[in-house]
């Protein structure tokens, strides 16, 4: 990722300039609207994901709802680097879901990789630990 470093008095800050693409195929595959989902809401139907591109970040914004209740996920951050079957990005991903964490919202912040394993046609989150009430979270983006 290309940095810039930014200079605040006698402290420095760390900004980033540009996403780091280090495969241009895996980026056009992820630029664009993708299926979104937590498989707790639903495998029936889908949220959507939107991958954005300006002066060089590629930026993520996405929501699944449930049908009939107060479920949901979300996730909006920047993403730092693009390889050729994983990307990361550092942002907020937020989970509600009745029966985990007394249905209250689980909001993780800081910097989470997505990663396509074998034939599957989708990036999921590694970090599949629920830190609200340990179970595991299947977020997953699908391909165009």
């Amino acid at each position: 990722m290309a940095l810039a470093l930014v200079l605040f008095g006698s402290s420095a800050a760390i900004a980033q300039t540009r996403t780091e693409v280090q495969d241009r195929a895996a980026a056009r595959k992820l630029l664009g609207r993708h299926m979104f989902s937590l498989q707790w809401i639903s495998w029936d139907y889908f949220g959507r994901a939107n991958v954005t591109l300006r002066n060089g970040v590629y930026s993520i914004k996405g929501e699944q709802k449930g049908r009939g209740n107060t479920d949901f996920v979300t996730i909006t951050g920047e993403i730092e680097t693009i390889k050729a079957r994983e990307f990361t990005m550092n942002g907020i991903i937020t989970t509600q879901v009745s029966h985990i964490n007394n249905g209250e919202p689980c909001v993780r912040e800081g910097t989470f990789t997505f990663r396509v394993t074998g034939t599957r046609k989708y990036w999921r989150l590694q970090e599949m630990q629920n830190p609200c009430d340990g179970v595991t979270d299947y977020v997953d983006i699908f391909f165009r």
